[in-house]
């Protein structure tokens, strides 16, 4: 069981992101880390810190629930594009490092997914 994230096209060949819960969780966390803050800090993640404190476009995927709540729409999408684009063109070159790899490999099939979302405008989808 895990978590997948898709288009709300109705198209089954359409691209798709899947981690498993707690991959997700770890995905998050790492792009919360990304923005300069810590989401375990963070009210619904074991912290008190409202989410009021801090200001990235990724609060609506950050703070969704794994498996309940609305779907994001193309907007949503669409402003949560350039700071995923910046934290991939931030990458370290040292290609040595699967784990780290691996996150920015999601963060690419994310972006492709709020992509096609975009360009097709449908919502991104949690299921």
């Amino acid at each position: 069981m895990g978590i997948v994230l898709f288009p709300g096209d109705g198209d089954v060949t359409s691209p798709d992101v899947s981690w498993s819960y707690t991959g997700f969780g770890v995905f998050r966390e790492w792009l919360a880390r990304a923005e300069g803050f810590s989401l375990p800090k963070k009210c619904g993640f074991g912290g008190d810190r409202p989410w009021s404190s801090v200001s990235t476009t990724l609060a609506p995927l950050l703070d969704h629930p794994d498996d309940d709540g609305p779907d994001l729409t193309p907007a949503q999408c669409a402003a949560m594009l350039p700071p995923l684009e910046a934290i991939i063109c931030r990458r370290q070159h040292d290609d040595s490092e699967p784990v780290l790899q691996g996150r920015f490999d999601d963060t690419r099939r994310l972006v492709t997914v709020m992509e096609f979302c975009l360009d097709r405008d449908v919502e991104l989808v949690f299921g």
